[in-house]
């Protein structure tokens, strides 16, 4: 009794004691009223959207606005109609735009979170923006016409469908946080491939998506502003009337449904409204990213100093004030450090991106263990015998040599064997010369890069013991990608090593600042892949900052990196990650026994003595440097590093002495087949191999969801 009585008390006095702590420590603060906190919130809104009104490219400021709307102006016949005209048709709707689309999903945000029990939950982890914005560009693409309200339908179809995606796969809206969010990054990723694809294709049908895309509260007038409110005030007074329901939802589903909540048709209900809501801004504004995800949670963390934004009557409302101010403020945040001139270019969807990455990164690191790490599949798969996996590897490398060579005879002509054999004896045509000269190189970079992806993903899944962990997934090759454009933008006529030495530095720089916020006392696996997130919504949003203020005649190169594509490449852009390649696969054989010990549990490696966390951390710099120069050399591409080990396993077993040659052959045979369809399938066009990865290692994350949920 008395060793858990210390322990107890504390705990039960602090847990009973929260709710009025708040209000004796902060007096007056922890009293206020519902109607009080709503009001303090407005007019904060109030005193930002002020601030946001005099901000524009004409130079007319607050007083000359004022003027003209009261007819104070001294000089009418100049100032009054000039101000008043700027007021109603630029600045008005724009603030008015982004006051709607904060509101909207300030709410969604707060009916995903509630109704999932998971302070992650909201449209952008749950790839609700990314259905609504792929809906809407499918629409766009194949030229159907259609009216605006219509769109905001289409948009809805497609985010009702990407939320069901990522419930389904996840298990349910209450399912664990790490899975719940991989299932909606993974189906972001899969639609925003989708997405690109559709705007290379049908370019000249899809020009207006592109500024729209990054979400953008730039208007033509305020008409679709104005059409907008009835459905977002309808919408956000049918969430209210659900607060009842939803308090009671907090105490669990068998507490709520033996109060007599109807816990099926409240989920539906509730999703459906946020669906809404989503699809609404998205119509209005584009993909504004986050604002759904820190709307609720700002308004969670208040509820300790004003209490009564524990009740959802109260919190809905206020979620949505905070949401408008987040979208308002980051947008004359933006206006008020680059100027209005160039905000025009810049999306505003990158701002909330970044403070949404922040506050994923927060969440992540206040996360509490769940207890011992589950192995991985790698621990879990099928023994089979040495035979069996030599003979598959073996054939892995008589595929890939075959495959390799229709590669280098296929693109916009195909060529035959006797086609090469006199370009190897340098006594081809010119046009065969130059066509070889130019695929050779880059079917080399296709190999190289995806047997460093393949072997990069072998050494994160181990380590992270997740199964579902990928370089990409844990902002290593965003990281260096960021490097990479950064040194394009800032460095006219970059070398390749400038270049490739960038990507390095990138994706070292964010392994060190992501390794370091998941370190808390001990490596948690999970806090580790959900930073990695987070830090990777981060490193895309200041990428897609530097594309659009990047010289236009850098922008081509720009979208090489980001889709990932060997279109250019020299021998000179294979070398760093041949070099790494080649010096990273002995560290891979000697490490393979503290691979197979590091993927069973925390315990089992110290038991043995195998220094965990130094191998660990020796092991993740290496794939971080495989990641990187693969980066280097075709740009940013994912769900290699998933796929290739996963299904090294599924063939050979968990021995990593066995799982690393088998990911490396599988993660170079995709990466060639994907490089080898670009250039073929709308030759003379491409299609990047990075999106088309995607779009075939989509699916495969998808059944390794639903396998592993089994």
């Amino acid at each position: 009794m008395s060793a858990h009585t210390p322990t107890k008390m504390p705990a039960n006095t602090s847990a009973m004691a929260t709710p009025d702590a708040p209000a004796r420590r902060f007096g007056a603060i922890g009293a206020l009223s519902a109607g009080g906190v709503l009001l303090g919130l407005a007019v904060v809104l109030a005193l930002i959207s002020a601030w946001h009104i005099t901000q524009g490219t004409s130079g007319i400021g607050f007083r000359d606005l004022f003027a003209a709307l009261t007819g104070a102006s001294d000089s009418p016949a100049e100032v009054g109609p000039s101000a008043r005209d700027i007021l109603i048709g630029s600045r008005l709707p724009r603030v008015g735009a982004g006051i709607l689309v904060g509101v909207a999903l300030g709410v969604a945000g707060a009916l995903f979170q509630s109704l999932a029990r998971n302070p992650l939950a909201s449209p952008d982890t749950l790839a609700v923006t990314g259905g609504s914005y792929f809906a809407v560009t499918v629409v766009t693409a194949f030229g159907i016409s259609i009216p605006m309200w219509a769109s905001g339908g289409v948009a809805f179809v497609g985010g009702l469908l990407a939320a069901a995606l990522v419930l389904g796969l996840a298990g349910g809206a209450a399912s664990s946080t790490t899975r719940l969010v991989l299932a909606g990054t993974a189906t972001a990723l899969a639609l925003q491939a989708g997405t690109s694809t559709l705007l290379i294709l049908f370019q000249e049908e899809t020009t207006s998506l592109y500024s729209w895309g990054s979400g953008t509260l730039n208007q033509l007038d305020g008409t679709a502003a104005i059409r907008s409110i009835p459905v977002i005030a309808v919408i956000t007074a049918a969430a209210i009337l659900l607060s009842r329901r939803l308090d009671l939802l907090s105490l669990g589903d068998d507490a709520a449904s033996v109060l007599g909540v109807p816990i099926r048709s409240t989920r539906a209900i509730g999703i459906l409204l946020a669906v809404i809501l989503t699809a609404t801004a998205v119509t209005l504004a584009g993909p504004i990213g986050f604002v759904g995800l820190c709307a609720p949670v700002i308004a969670r963390l208040l509820t300790r100093l004003v209490p009564v934004l524990g009740k959802h009557a109260v919190m809905i409302p206020a979620t949505a004030l905070i949401g408008a101010i987040i979208v308002i403020l980051a947008d004359a945040v933006l206006r008020a450090i680059v100027g209005a001139t160039e905000a025009i270019t810049l999306p505003s969807g990158v701002t909330t991106t970044v403070l949404g990455a922040i506050v994923l990164v927060v969440l992540a690191r206040s996360m509490r263990s769940s207890g011992p790490a589950q192995a991985t599949s790698a621990a879990r798969s099928r023994v089979f015998g040495i035979r069996r996996a030599v003979v598959i590897i073996a054939t892995g490398v008589v595929v890939l040599i075959a495959v390799a060579v229709l590669a280098l005879l296929t693109g916009e002509r195909f060529y035959l064997l006797g086609d090469v054999a006199l370009w190897l004896q340098d006594r081809a045509a010119p046009v065969i010369s130059f066509a070889l000269d130019s695929r050779a190189p880059r079917v080399a970079a296709a190999l190289a890069a995806g047997a460093a992806l393949g072997l990069s993903g072998t050494f994160v899944q181990a380590s992270a013991r997740n199964p579902l962990a990928e370089p990409g997934l844990l902002g290593i090759t965003g990281g260096a990608g960021l490097g990479a454009v950064i040194v394009i933008t800032l460095i006219p006529g970059a070398t390749v090593v400038l270049i490739s030495s960038a990507g390095v530095i990138g994706a070292l720089v964010a392994f060190a600042i992501i390794y370091g916020l998941s370190w808390r006392g001990g490596m948690n696996t999970d806090r580790l892949v959900l930073i990695g997130i987070g830090m990777w919504f981060g490193f895309t949003a200041l990428t897609t900052l530097f594309l659009v203020r990047a010289n236009p005649w850098d922008t081509p190169t720009l979208f090489t990196w980001l889709s990932g594509s060997t279109y250019g490449r020299a021998w000179a852009d294979v070398a760093p990650v041949a070099l790494v390649l080649l010096a990273a696969i002995p560290l891979a054989f000697v490490w393979t026994r503290e691979l197979d010990l590091l993927a069973l549990d925390d315990d089992t490696p110290r038991l043995v003595g195998v220094p965990r966390e130094p191998v660990r951390l020796g092991v993740l710099v290496t794939a971080a440097v495989l990641a990187a120069v693969s980066v280097s050399a075709v740009g940013v591409v994912g769900f290699i590093g998933l796929v290739a080990p996963h299904a090294a396993r599924a063939l050979v077993g968990s021995r990593h002495a066995r799982v690393v040659p088998t990911a490396m052959l599988l993660g170079a045979l995709g990466l060639v087949v994907a490089d080898a369809l670009g250039r073929t399938v709308i030759a003379p066009a491409q299609i990047p191999a990075g999106l088309i990865v995607a779009l075939i290692g989509a699916p495969y994350f998808v059944y390794l969801l639903a396998r592993s949920r089994a």
